[in-house]
């Protein structure tokens, strides 16, 4: 571990203007600033003003509460940054209101704008008060502890929507309060910027830049790529290097390592999927993932593993030899070597270590996670916003830069509408892509002669979709591809998120997050379908607002317990599956996915050999992101007593006892995803799949998708490698067919 050498800032982000839209009426936003400052509310005191909306509890509560805050922060007025941290509300930040505006305006489907209008309009009429409240009073007229009586009623209404609201509202105010509190960091000592490692300047790109015009800008070149992830960087860089013309679009914008790591607000308005906000139709999922330069690749966690033989065979009993191949192996060795992946490097964490160390008290499987980090120790936690090092070897930093070096040409801003086709006598030729490009100065809102949105065509001999598995299915579908598959087959790694809580201080976003995997229980059904358990990223804004939501105190209680974590995630094989398909009103990315009952059985016990890695390790408090599993809290033993018995523990196995017949219920339970695969899967016959062994797309001609979205089935490991290798061979595919039909290469 290198300590950094010289004070750091990143640079700003600029983001664009908050939407003007006016997607609620001021009495609206009233009622939910008052359901937002339920669920974080001031804590104070019984000498508080009656005017104050406030939780009021005992005084001496309230100090002791204080002065246990205090111990743990390191501020020289400890306890005066406490009691701003209680005192604080939700609505008390002027960013709150306006993230939400942004959220609800831009990122929120209007089913869901609809869903809660109608709540909030009823909350503010007496009979609809009466039926939702019980009182005829408006919610935000009442006083706190009803507004909290009343909330909490929600979550176990007998009305669906009530239920529903209850779920989204939770979610959403704990992750913005989280997001833009001035308080909850200095509290946890979570640092701006890491204090590991140094920063270092990225690869520097050039974008293209059209100009102004009435009439849609022509580009031509042989290859048009749509993404700028882990599949369409390599793709780019093979054909690149094999002498063609290629481009590479994408929709979302380049940051450089400067500006890393982005503040919580800025990263996920700027590098991730609407926001970070993307969930499940049935609300029990929030999926994660990038929409910027470089993809998934820029803001995943470095963690770089090779697809496992199981899977290799699965796959190749669907008809898809390949994959048992030593021209896999090939692809696969060639992307980590460019990466520098390697387990040699790392320095283990405390939550990396807790896991090990657990598992081998327990006898578990376990062992390091390779990382793609070019051979250098990189101990660095923050990379979900950004790896301000460039240490972490995404596609930004190896294959996008190799085929920039290659002559590929990258425009940013760029949102294909559809593929375009030339129809011949041998069917549908691609023969390039429509869209419309947005100049960085007009996606910020500003005006001026640089400011430009323009409807561009790039004409193209070869089109390869990879814009990721959320996106690749609907360009497709734009591009009026009728195949029933696509879409389809989406598996999503679900995951339930554990935290544990110790005694002595962790600070577990330093260091890797990463870098360690139990996989004693990968196989639970003997066709390779289980969980694998891993550590995740611990950032305040990525972690915390998974947990359930019981009480406004309880919950500022827990997320100031967060220098004292470690995090964990039951990363899970599905067989269950759902699909992606577009919104019927705007057209944006709606997925449809529960997670299977066989499914959430495995989930479970990987849930419980969690909790006694953490118990074994000396955890005192063990809380899952399922609302009907209540936290284990270990009740004080003498330490020669809990060496002697370890899990063996009467209160602990009484909590398994308990946990086992939960069904982990999706409307209580929030599970994760970070992965998405298989919506365009791959297949021998275009009756079961959406592209051919090459990544072809069933039905037309030069047409490919080249991202996971073509995985048969879920990888069961961190896709990244995986999605690569099928990118080296496919590319490599590609291009000799170019070859074949007689496109010259560059000299």
């Amino acid at each position: 571990m290198t300590d950094q050498a010289i004070p750091y800032t990143p640079l700003d982000v600029s983001l664009p203007p908050v939407s003007s839209k006016e997607v609620f009426s001021e009495l609206q936003w009233t009622t939910l600033l008052s359901i937002a400052d339920t669920v974080i509310p001031s804590i104070r005191g019984p000498t508080a003003s009656q005017s104050e909306s406030a939780k009021i509890i005992p005084q001496s509560r309230l100090n002791a509460t204080i002065e246990t805050l205090a111990r743990s922060i390191h501020d020289p007025d400890a306890v005066t940054l406490a009691m701003r941290y209680l005192e604080e509300n939700a609505s008390s930040n002027v960013q709150f209101r306006d993230t939400l505006q942004r959220l609800f305006a831009d990122y929120v489907n209007e089913q869901g704008r609809n869903g809660l209008s109608f709540i909030l309009n009823l909350l503010n009429s007496k009979a609809g008060s009466l039926i939702l409240t019980g009182s005829a009073t408006p919610f935000q007229e009442q006083p706190y502890e009803i507004r909290d009586r009343v909330f909490r009623g929600w979550e176990t209404s007998r009305l669906k929507p009530l239920r529903a609201v209850y779920r989204a509202l939770t979610g959403i105010v704990k992750r913005t309060w989280i997001t833009s509190s001035p308080t909850l960091c200095p509290v946890l000592g979570f640092p701006r910027v890491p204090v590991h490692g140094k920063p270092a300047d990225g690869f520097k790109y050039d974008f293209l830049q059209i100009p102004p015009g009435e009439e849609p800008e022509t580009i031509e070149t042989d290859v048009v790529v749509v993404g700028s992830g882990c599949g369409g960087s390599v793709a780019a860089k093979n054909l690149a290097e094999a002498g063609y013309n290629v481009m590479v679009v994408e929709k979302s914008y380049h940051y450089s390592s400067k500006h890393y790591p982005m503040n919580f607000n800025e990263g996920f308005v700027s590098m991730f999927e609407a926001a970070g906000v993307t969930g499940t139709d049935d609300g029990s999922m929030g999926i994660l993932a990038g929409s910027t330069w470089g993809g998934g690749g820029t803001i995943n966690w470095s963690a770089a593993l090779q697809t496992q033989g199981y899977v290799r065979q699965e796959w190749a009993d669907y008809g898809l030899p390949f994959f048992t191949s030593l021209e896999f192996q090939n692809s696969l060795d060639r992307v980590c070597d460019r990466m520098g992946v390697s387990a040699e490097h790392t320095t283990q964490n405390t939550p990396n270590n807790v896991l090990l160390e657990g598992a081998r008290k327990l006898g578990y499987s376990a062992k390091p996670v390779p990382q793609n980090t070019g051979g250098h120790k990189h101990y660095c936690g923050h990379c979900t916003m950004g790896c301000h090092s460039a240490e972490k070897q995404g596609p930004t930093e190896t294959f996008l830069a190799d085929a920039a070096c290659a002559g590929a040409v990258f425009i940013e801003g760029f949102n294909v509408h559809k593929v375009l086709f030339a129809h011949t006598k041998g069917g549908r030729v691609a023969s390039g892509v429509e869209g419309t490009w947005t100049s960085r100065d007009a996606y910020l809102g500003r005006s001026g002669d640089t400011s430009v949105k323009r409807k561009v065509i790039i004409k193209a001999k070869k089109v390869v979709v990879s814009c990721g598995t959320l996106q690749s299915p609907l360009l497709l579908m734009r591009s009026g591809i009728r195949n029933s598959h696509v879409g389809r087959n989406l598996h999503l790694h679900p995951v339930i998120v554990g935290g544990a809580v110790f005694d002595e201080e962790t600070r577990p976003w330093e260091g890797g997050a990463l870098t360690a995997v139990v996989n004693e229980f990968e196989d639970q059904d003997g066709h390779g379908h289980g969980v694998k358990i891993e550590c995740l990223t611990m950032l305040p804004a990525a972690f915390l607002p998974a947990f359930p939501w019981r009480d406004g105190l309880d919950y500022k209680l827990w997320a100031a317990k967060l220098s004292r974590m470690t995090g964990f995630i039951t990363l899970t094989k599905d067989r269950g599956s759902g699909r992606v398909y577009p919104d019927p009103h705007d057209g944006r990315c709606r997925v449809d996915y529960t997670v299977s009952a066989f499914d959430r059985k495995h989930i479970v016990e990987s849930l419980i050999a969690t909790a006694k890695i953490a118990y074994i390790s000396g955890a005192k408090e063990f809380h899952t992101s399922c609302r009907e599993i209540p936290p284990f809290i270990r009740a004080e033993h003498p330490a020669d007593e809990d060496e002697a018995e370890g899990i063996n523990n009467a209160a602990l196995q009484t909590w398994i006892a308990e946990v086992r017949r939960k069904t982990l219920d999706p409307e209580r339970t929030l599970f994760a995803c970070a992965h998405q695969m298989g919506s365009c899967r791959m297949g021998t016959n275009p009756r079961t799949s959406v592209v051919d062994p090459e990544c072809h797309v069933w039905g037309t001609r030069g047409l490919y998708v080249v991202d996971a979205s073509v995985f048969p089935s879920a990888s069961g490991v961190n896709p990244m490698v995986t999605n690569m290798a099928i990118a080296d061979w496919a590319s490599a595919r590609i291009a000799k067919s170019m070859e074949r039909d007689g496109l010259t290469a560059r000299l």
